[in-house]
């Protein structure tokens, strides 16, 4: 359970910072817990920042407060380029954390693990210890299968959140899908959360009948909070400051963010920090701008990093916002592309560095605040 904190600005941009500072998500929620409490597993499917480590964080709090018994680790595999690191991730967050920090408790870890050479540190602040393996190349399997094996041990009940799980398809390892799914189908008071934003790939991985992990879960797709719940919120936290936001210039600002969970909380955050200003659509656009511009030397970075066909692409999906077909005639014409193999090879490459988004409807860049500025170019 959280301890209460008072923030000096209470729209939430990084982090999960108490319910009261939550918007909405209720039935999520709920959905959620009551997935997990009936021994199911759950995959969680959103864009970027619409506020799905928010909500598992969420949930996880509230899960505390209900059974202090219950052990919930959230892991973020974003950034893992193999099963080694993997594992290393697993291990640091969760080995230690199912015992008592006492030394018989940390000798039977360490006799647990023995083969894969535990080393223990502790935290300099906190104290706490932290345990990381010695993971040989021919190890790796062993090692995630022993990790399992350590919470089934325990006898506890976990939850354990794995973020950006389509991560793992990137893996130079074969069959990684396959082997995680063989390990977990067998624990009986551990169960998972596994949530991803590049959509298509999860849906592929977990609704295809030839996948692994096809009918292993309750699938839950993260939808925008209600424009009228959201705009509830906002005045509840405006309060603090003794304004509010009527609904036309809450409007402005919900479709100008998509319905997109962070966008929509970092305009919030640059007003609230406005005292004492008048909540209207200019004071929206020059938040807006004040948040690009804090960007811009990110922005030309990007741009510096990609070749003249991907700069050129990527402009063009920004001017059009929403890019059904980048490969026919008519979109390659109106923005003067090169041929349309010329043109999916930088598709490609701005997807794989995740500048531009793919869904159902179709292309579109992944950053709106970016796509702003690119379109001021």
């Amino acid at each position: 359970m959280m301890e209460k904190v008072k923030l000096n600005n209470p729209f939430v941009v990084y982090g999960y910072k108490g319910p009261e500072y939550f918007c909405d998500r209720e039935a999520e929620t709920e959905k959620l817990m009551s997935t997990l409490h009936g021994e199911r597993n759950v995959t969680l499917i959103a864009p970027r920042r619409m506020g799905k480590t928010g909500l598992i964080q969420h949930v996880f709090n509230r899960i505390s407060t209900v059974d202090k018994e219950i052990k919930c680790f959230y892991i973020d595999i974003f950034a893992t380029k193999n099963l080694e690191q993997l594992v290393q991730l697993l291990a640091n967050e969760i080995i230690g954390k199912l015992d008592t920090v006492s030394q018989a408790a940390l000798r039977n870890i360490q006799a647990f693990f023995s083969s894969f050479r535990p080393t223990l540190t502790s935290d300099e602040l906190t104290g706490t210890p932290t345990f990381s393996l010695d993971i040989q190349p021919t190890e790796r399997e062993a090692s995630l299968k022993r990790i399992f094996e350590y919470m089934k041990a325990s006898g506890r009940r976990c939850y354990v959140a794995i973020d950006e799980f389509q991560q793992i398809l990137s893996y130079p390892e074969k069959g990684t899908e396959a082997l995680i799914r063989s390990y977990i189908q067998f624990l009986p008071n551990v169960y998972f959360i596994f949530s991803g934003s590049r959509q298509h790939m999860m849906q592929e991985m977990f609704l295809s009948a030839n996948r692994p992990f096809f009918q292993s879960s309750m699938v839950l797709s993260l939808q925008p909070i209600g424009e009228a719940k959201y705009l509830d919120f906002a005045n509840e936290m405006l309060h603090q400051d003794g304004r509010t936001i009527d609904a036309d210039a809450f409007q402005y600002i919900y479709n100008v963010s998509e319905g997109i969970t962070w966008y929509i909380q970092s305009i919030l955050h640059g007003i609230y920090d406005h005292r004492n200003v008048r909540i209207d659509r200019a004071l929206t656009d020059d938040v807006i701008q004040e948040i690009i511009g804090e960007q811009t030397a990110t922005y030309e970075n990007y741009l510096a990093w990609l070749t003249e066909n991907q700069q050129n692409l990527l402009r063009a999906i920004a001017s059009e916002r929403l890019v059904e077909a980048p490969l026919s005639q008519d979109f390659i014409r109106t923005h003067h592309l090169p041929a349309p193999s010329s043109v999916k090879t930088a598709l490609n490459a701005l997807a794989d560095k995740q500048l531009i988004t793919r869904t159902p409807k179709g292309y579109s860049v992944s950053d709106l605040f970016f796509a702003m500025w690119l379109r001021k170019l």
